[in-house]
């Protein structure tokens, strides 16, 4: 059996933190210009919202491939097959503009509008990432793996800005957009080069039966309950609609929101190493609750606002508040579950945050519409404040093994 081993000294984690850089800097700028390259060709607010919830719902059906397979399977090899298919969907995007070829593209494909940790890729680098790390170290690489991917985030927003700058030049827009996607294509290829680099995993016993879970059922499921209940309000906000709501509720440029999103990730990363500090302190069920809560009261408060300054100011707050949860969320799950099923149980938690947060983009995208186009961000504050407390009174007294000594 391997013995547990520090993070830091391992030299796959490079490779894996790597890939995830990688795939982070597509996403950032992908969810800024996918719905003003659907807008340049012709879908209105309703379509696209339909789009998103094509593509978060298509993340939950491969990710429940990627459950029920993973456990047979070596983990780097799927790890390949997910950055494969990511350069697979940048080639397709800019290549169709029908509506019904642009929704089938966003299900099958990994393009994720709401940049967080949804997809296909996120149970396997997890289960991969947790592999010999002590105890003590699984929030710190957790939140490490987390400020990567947050600071290739908010570095792939300011690409974002690419198009416009293009078109000064003299460029077709909608051939700019394009461009942005076979970018986001190269970055796939790029980081299967990085799992090539990953060790594979022990090849699996095929002549014994493989339980998905097992002591942990109970305790993956309830997690998988709440979890759902944070993505459904999530969903209503993801980045793509929430830059969608910024354009036409307050004119904002692709520029300035490429420049907003930017310091918004960057926040959103510095907050991951306060977590994992605030975590060894107050715990990490404390830690996911009590930041979370503050943020949710910032974009209901922000939906009510007509003034820029302050709407900019209030999801700013809320971005160095509501991503804490983030590492530990992934820490604690981790944590309260055996060794063996750690693959299982990634997989069954995301499967339900990723269907879940399939709903709400549609709605949202209908909301827009209407006369109070901020309703979205108040029942996403709302939902997640709800689940929030339902959370802290199911398992404020099941701890992780370095809280517990």
């Amino acid at each position: 059996m391997r013995t547990p081993s520090s993070a830091k000294a391992r030299p796959d984690i490079f490779y894996l933190y790597a890939a995830r850089g990688l795939r982070a800097f597509g996403d950032g700028f992908a969810v800024i210009v996918l719905p003003a390259y659907l807008a340049a060709i012709g879908l209105d607010a309703v379509q696209i919202g339909i789009a998103a919830t094509a593509a978060l719902l298509g993340s939950a059906v491969t990710t429940l491939a990627v459950g029920m397979f993973a456990a047979r399977h070596d983990l780097r090899n799927l790890l390949l097959l997910g950055a494969f298919l990511m350069a697979a969907t940048g080639l397709a995007i800019p290549n169709f503009e029908h509506v019904a070829f642009i929704i089938v593209i966003l299900f099958v494909g990994t393009l994720n509008p709401s940049t967080g940790d949804i997809g296909l890729l996120i149970p396997l680098e997890h289960a991969m990432l947790s592999r010999g790390v002590a105890d003590r170290e699984r929030t710190g690489a957790f939140a490490r793996y987390s400020l990567v991917g947050a600071i290739a985030t908010a570095t792939g927003a300011l690409a974002a800005a690419t198009p416009d700058l293009l078109v000064s030049f003299g460029f077709d827009k909608t051939a700019a957009l394009r461009a942005m996607f076979y970018g986001y294509a190269l970055l796939g290829l790029a980081g299967a080069a990085c799992y090539a680099r990953l060790p594979h995993t022990p090849a699996p016993d095929l002549s014994a039966p493989v339980a998905a879970l097992g002591p942990s059922r109970k305790i993956v499921y309830k997690l998988a309950a709440l979890f759902s209940i944070d993505a459904f309000a999530g969903g209503f906000v993801v980045p793509s609609l929430l830059a969608l709501w910024l354009f036409e509720q307050f004119d904002l440029s692709l520029a300035a929101a490429s420049l907003f999103f930017f310091w918004s990730n960057v926040l959103t990363a510095l907050s991951y190493p306060v977590a994992a500090r605030l975590a060894a302190r107050f715990g990490l069920i404390n830690t996911m609750v009590f930041t979370h809560i503050p943020s949710s009261l910032c974009l209901i408060v922000a939906a009510f606002s007509s003034n820029l300054t302050l709407v900019l100011g209030l999801l700013l707050v809320r971005s160095a508040l509501s991503q804490m949860d983030v590492p530990t969320r992934s820490s604690y799950v981790m944590a309260v579950v055996t060794p063996a099923e750690r693959t299982a149980a990634a997989s069954v938690t995301a499967v339900p945050r990723s269907l879940a947060s399939s709903l709400g983009p549609a709605f949202a995208g209908y909301m827009l519409g209407t006369a109070f186009a901020g309703l979205p961000l108040v029942i996403c504050g709302a939902l997640k404040i709800a689940y929030d407390v339902a959370l802290l009174f199911t398992f404020r007294h099941i701890k992780a093994p370095e809280e517990r000594s």
